[in-house]
């Protein structure tokens, strides 16, 4: 596979999931007009943090929400994507790749997986996190707890939507819920691991300079970009931009 170029930004903000939505859905439409005009069609990278909001899948099920959708305690979206309830809230980050897979592999199920493997090699490389897939589920787990949610809208090989990193998030808005539909498994977040492991002193030194939030979610960031990069085969260049921010491929 070609090595292509892209340029990204800097951090961005905790922004409203609403405004982020019209604007994905603004870059699908351009990319989409784009190729029926035969036109190149470069890729897309939007990661961010979203202000506290509950969305669900286009057939997600109410029975999941463990209160009345009138009296929410945040806000609660339906969107495009594919499977049930999550929450999405400041110290998670968030990534969209709005990607044309003709680029890459016209497969979804390389897709998914190949966003686990984003994440997968985060926690590897980064904190020396053993993590994994389950059979027949979607998302990345550390045992029982997950902690990468993924959800993906595809049209005409477009790709929206796309993973949720649990990096300092509080937890608790999750107990509200069902994540995913799954009532026996467990939320987890990168922070609250390293909290775990600094009972033991093999991983008291190593932990240190992640105890700082702001710290671990710059860390968390730049390493979900540089492994985004090296698994899609992209070199990616930094360049100045306003949020949210977005990465965009040169072919």
């Amino acid at each position: 596979m070609h090595n292509r170029k892209a340029t990204k930004g800097s951090s961005s903000p905790t922004q409203p999931s609403n405004s982020n939505k019209n604007k994905g859905k603004q870059i699908v439409k351009q990319k989409k007009s784009l190729l029926q005009e035969h036109e190149d069609c470069p890729d897309t990278l939007i990661v961010l943090q979203h202000n506290p909001v509950y969305t669900m899948g286009t057939g997600s099920s109410e029975n999941y929400l463990n209160f009345d959708v009138k009296e929410a305690p945040f806000d609660v979206y339906r969107t495009e994507r594919g499977g049930e309830v999550t929450y999405h809230g400041p110290g998670q980050l968030v990534m969209y790749p709005i990607i044309n897979l003709r680029n890459h592999k016209m497969d979804l199920h390389w897709y998914l997986r190949t966003l686990e493997e984003v994440v997968i090699r985060v926690l590897s490389s980064t904190f020396s996190i053993k993590a994994s897939r389950i059979e027949g589920l979607t998302g990345v787990w550390v045992g029982n707890q997950k902690l990468a949610a993924i959800g993906i809208r595809v049209s005409k090989w477009i790709t929206y939507h796309g993973l949720a990193l649990n990096v300092t998030t509080d937890l608790t808005p999750f107990s509200w819920i069902v994540p995913c539909g799954l009532r026996h498994r467990q939320v987890g977040s990168i922070k609250g691991l390293l909290q775990e492991f600094q009972s033991s002193r093999q991983y008291a030194e190593a932990i240190k300079p992640f105890t700082d939030d702001y710290q671990l979610i710059d860390i968390s960031y730049r390493s979900l970009i540089k492994e985004f990069s090296e698994v899609f085969n992209l070199e990616i260049h930094q360049k100045a931009i306003t949020v949210p921010e977005f990465w965009r491929e040169d072919h």
